[in-house]
Formats: structure tokens, C-alpha cells, sequence
């Protein structure tokens, strides 16, 4: 089987910025991707329902399965397909 590592290069790059599977987000927080990980199969339909490096989710509802919101669309995943995302969770002010 063979992965591909899509990463946002500003995230990756700095030690001090905290990436989380995206599982490990509750109802109502903020992230920004910063990878998608997987075989390519994986990694392209993530992208195309707008789960990309770089991209802003809102977690709607976690456990699994998952609703969150993507460029104002809600999607629903199961638990094994988030294994995939890793986020950075945004500070709420």
C-alpha cells in the first residue's frame, strides 16, 4: 500500500504548533488541516469534499459519526475516515 503526505509547509515546519488527529476535537471547536494522510485514493476524495491542507472545520458534532463544516457545507464521516485528517485547533478568544 502506498501513502501520500499532503502538508501545509508553514505548519509543518514549526515545533510549536500542536497537531491532533481530528477525532480528538469536540462539538464546537475550530481547526485548520494541515495534513491529510493515506493512500492517494484516500487523500482525493478528502480533497474533493474540501478536506485540504489549509482548509477551516468547525466540528458540529464528533464521535462517529462525525458532522463537521467545510467552506460552509456539513459532512459526515465515519470514525476511520478522520483517522486521515490532522488538525491544528484554532484558540477561541
Amino acid at each position: 500500500m502506498r501513502f501520500i503526505l499532503i502538508c501545509n509547509q508553514a505548519l509543518c515546519a514549526s515545533p510549536s504548533v500542536e497537531t491532533i488527529p481530528i477525532t480528538q476535537l469536540r462539538r464546537g471547536e475550530v481547526a485548520d488541516i494541515s495534513q491529510v494522510v493515506g493512500s492517494a485514493e484516500q487523500v482525493r476524495r478528502l480533497e474533493e469534499l474540501g478536506l485540504r491542507a489549509g482548509a477551516r472545520l468547525e466540528v458540529v458534532r464528533g464521535g462517529s459519526p462525525c458532522i463537521v463544516r467545510v467552506g460552509g457545507a456539513k459532512l459526515c464521516f465515519r470514525h476511520d475516515e478522520l483517522l486521515h485528517v490532522l488538525v491544528t485547533p484554532r484558540k477561541t478568544t
